[in-house]
């Protein structure tokens, strides 16, 4: 059984979770940021975290283990393996999400959707409002990180592996900046 502090070990280690001071895509700056795919480069550390989100619906009768593409192709497919299921992902097409690929649930079908970071769980919504259309039944949802300070609320029983509340600040009021504490740089990581 994995805790927390085992997760945020790993994803530090990694350097999947990241100290400093970064400027995100939205342009606002924050203390904290998670690259998912420092700690999702790893099989061995993506087979022990999707283990402990199986060990947690392993009574819950899952039937297939959907994810959104990118990450959650990994994560499906490991829980899956877990749980011994078949796992699936949906993708983006003209901007909706949808199975492609030949991919499908059936009516009834017992799902658990998976994803790696969620920070406002549209993604998520959208892949539950994919199966939810098939006539499927969404046991779950398996998250290894749920950044979003415990905001998301999916109505189904939700798992993260770890909780954060990461903070974010606008950039004419950010505290990092007043400090003088210059940009932290992302890259490559040797581990």
């Amino acid at each position: 059984m994995l805790e927390e502090k085992d997760v945020l070990k790993m994803l530090e280690e990694t350097q999947a979770v990241l100290h400093g001071h970064f400027l995100l895509t939205s342009g606002l700056h924050s203390p904290m940021y998670v690259e998912k795919f420092n700690v999702l480069q790893h099989p061995k550390y993506t087979e022990k975290l999707c283990q402990e989100i199986a060990r947690r619906y392993k009574d819950d009768n899952v039937e297939i283990v959907v994810g959104p593409v990118t990450g959650g192709i990994l994560l499906a497919h490991e829980v899956g393996k877990a749980l011994g299921t078949r796992a699936i992902f949906t993708e983006r097409e003209n901007g909706k999400m949808t199975f492609r690929r030949g991919f499908h649930v059936e009516p009834g079908m017992r799902v658990l959707v998976v994803e790696d970071i969620v920070t406002t769980g549209g993604s998520v919504k959208e892949v539950m409002e994919v199966v939810k259309e098939q006539g499927a039944e969404i046991v779950g949802v398996g998250l290894l990180v749920d950044r979003s300070g415990g905001k998301v609320d999916f109505g189904v029983r939700t798992e993260a592996l770890l909780h954060l509340n990461v903070e974010t600040y606008e950039p004419n009021s950010c505290p990092l900046c007043a400090k003088g504490i210059e940009f932290t740089k992302r890259g490559r990581t040797g581990k």
